[in-house]
């Protein structure tokens, strides 16, 4: 995942893969970026966010637009979600992706092609239906295990939870 490379970069760029305890970019800052090693994933959007305790590669976060800080995914959310592409703990800082194929944690058990919901592990989704915990514009593209343990492939687009009543 460290192969990604920004279109129009601008010369200081934090790189994709990599988290800072120096703010490189401004917060909130929203890049295009092409994985440049592997033709499975392709071109995505990533945003440039503070960093949470807890967070490795592959966590969904939800994100404030207010002050761009991050929270690890979990029940009840609402807000943008997306996913983690470093180790990006509190006071780091790192981008995360919100649009194109991505990687992210999920629980034992994740089909291909499946919904995403919220669960009770804090950062990881499962496709079991929870009623207002799904997050909207995302599905998944592969099993548990691709690329490695604990991970799946994702197809998402701007992502968010409304914390709705629906499926």
């Amino acid at each position: 995942m460290s192969d990604y490379e920004i279109v129009n970069p601008i010369i200081g760029m934090q790189n994709i893969a990599d988290t800072s305890t120096t703010q490189n970019q401004p917060l909130g800052t929203i890049v295009q970026a092409v994985d440049r090693a592997s033709t499975a994933y392709g071109a995505g959007e990533f945003v440039y966010l503070s960093g949470i305790a807890s967070t490795v590669v592959g966590s969904f976060v939800t994100y404030n637009a207010d002050d761009n800080s991050t929270a690890l995914l979990a029940a009840n959310a609402i807000g943008p979600v997306a996913t983690s592409m470093s180790i990006n703990v509190a006071s780091s800082y790192g981008w995360y992706q919100i649009s194109g194929k991505a990687v992210g944690k999920c629980l034992a058990g994740y089909a291909d092609n499946g919904l995403v919901y919220a669960t009770a592990t804090a950062g990881s989704i499962d496709d079991a239906v929870v009623a207002g915990d799904r997050v909207k514009l995302a599905k998944g593209a592969s099993a548990i295990g691709t690329p490695s343990t604990g991970l799946a492939e994702f197809e998402i687009q701007r992502p968010f939870m409304d914390d709705g009543s629906s499926a």
